[in-house]
């Protein structure tokens, strides 16, 4: 039975329309990744449920709507539909990211093919839908959810063949699948796994240690723009701010194709191996390491001491190595294995200093005296917003770090959560 709004012949061209896209993308070859991605996948199924039992049409269409709201697009379809693209990862997109220029002409075509299919199924209403549902009684009856169409993402924009060469531009640039979609990795496992959930700390964030500071950027910037640039040791007292500096690298800089992969230290021997994952991607790389110390007979000394210097499994070009420590002697002395001659202790000693200097950039972090303990504090109450009395500020932090063991940026940060929290509770209740 024909629906309302047009007549048998419209019908059945809406039809036919909506049944070519459903086999357009079920036929998807160089791109099929992006139907395990929630937004085209719930599409593709809601488009193969028109025209059959309106139960299953219905369903498609409610669980087609909530994964469009979990992806935020509701008020542009479009681009939800093909942003999926940009991160995909197939024999296009690796070749492309690896910096390849000449494809073979039949994926380009396949590739083009693939374009025009998922830009005419983003130009799909709900009302089309509706249309092509085939249902006895009138679609606005049933008050199902629409959306707004948008527009596709820019790279999927004018001609077809003009799209794959500006796809093959954006992961020359940024790389493809997992490295697209997120910045911060852990070495897990024998895998790089994605860490959907980063550390959001900015270099704004942090107060204090400009110093310090300015050396690990100026190198991270070198290392950016394709200069010599060093692997990074930032050691010295706990809670001055040496990881958190590390993880602000990273959010500063991952718009300009920075990525970072975790590595704790027991998995160091697997280096190699994480080198040849990432040696030929566009992107550069820091290595994080956080919390270095060794025992003298820690296999994993002598593998990060190949890996910095000496082994033959070389560093990639587009990595460098970021460890945090609270010693710049990185393997832990006791009196009982200063045992030997003079010459002995000599060596340990040497031996144990020969790490640290394989580091070419090395930065010190100390604690803070009481001027500029305090001096963090208040530019940490600054940026929060707080209007707290300077003395009565003063006296709260002295006292809050007699009670934490010592003056710290962690210290000052913890004490600040704490007067916020009382300064907004105190507000609330006034406007109650």
């Amino acid at each position: 039975m024909p629906k309302s709004g047009g007549s048998r012949e419209e019908l059945e061209t809406v039809m036919d329309k909506i049944r070519r896209i459903a086999m357009g993308m079920a036929s998807l070859s160089v791109f099929r990744g992006v139907l395990d991605r929630a937004v085209p996948g719930a599409f593709y199924r809601l488009l193969a449920a028109a025209g059959g039992p309106e139960e299953k049409f219905c369903g498609a269409w409610g669980a087609f709507f909530a994964a469009l709201c979990e992806a935020g697009g509701c008020g542009n379809f479009a681009r939800s539909l093909t942003e999926p693209v940009l991160s995909d990862e197939n024999a296009f997109s690796r070749a492309a990211a690896g910096g390849e220029e000449d494809f073979p002409p039949e994926m380009v075509a396949a590739a083009a093919r693939d374009v025009s299919v998922l830009r005419e199924a983003a130009a799909v209403t709900p009302e089309d839908l509706l249309r092509s549902a085939g249902f006895p009684q009138d679609g606005r009856e049933l008050s199902l959810p629409a959306w707004r169409a948008g527009e596709p993402v820019p790279e999927l924009r004018g001609d077809a063949r003009g799209c794959v060469s500006k796809l093959a531009g954006f992961y020359r640039r940024n790389g493809c699948g997992m490295y697209c979609r997120y910045r911060a990795f852990i070495w897990r496992g024998g895998e790089i796994r994605p860490v959907a959930h980063p550390d959001r700390t900015r270099l704004s964030d942090l107060k204090g240690y400009e110093a310090q500071r300015g050396m690990a950027v100026e190198n991270t910037e070198g290392f950016l723009r394709g200069l010599p640039a060093n692997n990074c040791l930032l050691y010295g007292d706990r809670g001055t701010g040496k990881s958190s500096t590390v993880k602000a690298l990273l959010n500063e800089y991952y718009p300009r194709g920075l990525r970072m992969i975790e590595i704790p230290k027991e998995s160091l021997a697997d280096f190699p191996l994480l080198a040849d994952r990432i040696a030929a991607l566009p992107l550069k790389f820091i290595i994080f390491i956080d919390d270095l110390a060794f025992n003298r007979e820690d296999d994993a000394y002598a593998s990060l001491k190949a890996v910095l210097e000496g082994g033959l499994a070389a560093r990639p070009e587009n990595a460098l190595i970021y460890a945090t420590s609270n010693r710049r002697h990185l393997v832990r002395e006791t009196f009982s294995g200063r045992e030997g001659d003079e010459v002995h202790r000599s060596d340990s000693i040497q031996e144990g200093l020969s790490l640290y200097d394989r580091f070419g950039l090395s930065i010190r972090f100390t604690l803070p005296g009481r001027e500029q303990f305090l001096q963090i504090v208040h530019r940490l109450a600054e940026q929060r917003g707080l209007r707290v009395d300077a003395g009565e500020l003063d006296r709260g932090a002295e006292k809050w770090a007699l009670t934490r063991g010592g003056r710290s940026p962690r210290c000052a940060k913890q004490y600040i959560r704490t007067v916020e929290a009382r300064v907004r509770a105190a507000e609330n209740r006034g406007t109650d």
